[in-house]
């Protein structure tokens, strides 16, 4: 006996989706998950309060020329990913996409693990992000308090840096600011 071919995912799948999940469609399935922990929320937005004001805006002598966003939606050929937080160069993304998601490729992305995503985090969506040339990665354990750095190179993932509790860090694309991962973590 056969079974019917599954049918792939498709963007209009998302809108089944309940209004507190998020979804995201990687080879072909539909991946749902809860909105974040209070513990990778507010680690997302101090992340973000760190980066995006040198970066986004040139603020406190920083480099400026970045725009950095959370939780956008990337469509990676048929993959659709939304990371915790992506940023791409100005001259990449000098406007927002006219829909809900875009197809240009951000120049770093981060994502925060948890344990409903680290195993699709780490196994399903790197691979996907490397094949579409994302040069830097980096990833976040909010209960371990680590920060693993990546950046592409030859195709594949390169352990940049490992970093853990209070350590103090400047990390590719964003080296120009140090960033107290003590600040970032709940427990502080």
């Amino acid at each position: 006996m056969s079974l019917p071919a599954k049918r792939k995912a498709v963007y209009d799948d998302l809108y089944s989706l309940p209004e507190h999940m998020t979804g995201e469609i990687i080879e072909g399935e539909l991946h749902a998950f809860p909105r974040p922990h209070y513990r990778h929320g507010l680690l997302t937005s101090r992340l973000n309060s760190k980066i995006g004001p040198p970066y986004d805006f040139g603020d406190g002598g920083g480099p400026g020329g970045w725009v950095v966003i959370v939780e956008p939606e990337v469509m990676f050929g048929e993959n659709l990913l939304v990371p915790d937080l992506a940023g791409w160069r100005k001259e990449r993304l000098p406007a927002p996409p006219a829909g809900n998601w875009t197809t240009e490729a951000p120049d770093w992305v981060c994502e925060i693990l948890s344990p409903s995503t680290f195993r699709i985090d780490r196994v399903r969506k790197m691979p996907i992000y490397a094949a579409h040339g994302v040069p830097y990665l980096w990833l976040i354990d909010p209960i371990a308090k680590v920060l693993e750095t990546f950046q592409l190179k030859d195709g594949a993932w390169m352990v940049m840096g490992n970093y853990g509790d209070k350590d103090k860090v400047r990390a590719q694309p964003f080296h120009e600011v140090e960033i107290d991962l003590g600040s970032l973590w709940w427990e502080g």
